[in-house]
């Protein structure tokens, strides 16, 4: 049986890193915040909570990771979509998953203009966090051939925080049990994000 990829539990965990580097005693560096969430990214990855299968997660190696760049952090302006609607994603194991669209993220990287569609799961009523799945041209060689993920907390201005250097694989990269949402072909980016996690060793 597949497992439903759970998108809030994930970024619910990985947002502990950012809160604990901010009761550190002195202020974080940029590099140091991406570094302590890769940190805590790693535990959970060896935890009882991980999509490791427990045979292999105890010796569970840390993530690979493109080097820090800040280039990858831009700033995005979402264009709310007034009216509710929902699209069947695919997902990994060939099921549809609901997810409903909230708006376009524009934004501009490597000197191109681009776009990212931000969805919320269509069965959840709580829309204080964007999903935003993507594809790039390194998806199948550098990284997942499926696309990666990031996660947005709702703002008020509506200006967002992209922020590549966070982006991660799906769990089915680590157990193909799980049900992983599969980026919509408008989500798929004609530049290669080199930020973020990268493949596995093996």
């Amino acid at each position: 049986m597949a497992v439903r990829c759970s998108i809030v539990r994930l970024t619910l965990l990985l947002a502990l890193a950012t809160t604990a580097s901010a009761c550190t005693k002195h202020q974080l560096t940029y590099e140091e915040e991406i570094g302590a969430w890769r940190e805590e990214k790693d535990r959970y990855m060896r935890s009882a909570d991980s999509p490791v299968p427990p045979d292999t997660r105890e010796g569970f190696p840390p993530l690979l990771y493109f080097p820090i760049s800040e280039p990858y952090r831009v700033p995005a302006e979402l264009q709310v979509i007034p009216a509710e609607d929902v699209i069947e994603m695919s997902t990994s194991t060939g099921l549809r998953r609901r997810m409903r669209r909230i708006g376009t993220l524009r934004f501009t990287l490597q000197g191109q203009p681009l776009t990212l569609t931000a969805f919320v799961d269509a069965s959840e009523s709580d829309m204080r966090r964007l999903f935003v799945p993507f594809n790039d041209l390194t998806n199948g060689t550098e990284t997942y051939q499926g696309g990666r993920y990031l996660d947005l907390d709702r703002t008020a201005t509506g200006i967002y925080d992209l922020d590549f250097n966070r982006a991660y694989s799906p769990f089915c990269v680590f157990n193909v049990n799980y049900d992983c949402p599969v980026p919509p072909r408008e989500n798929r980016l004609k530049v290669p994000v080199r930020a973020g996690e990268k493949l596995p060793a093996s």
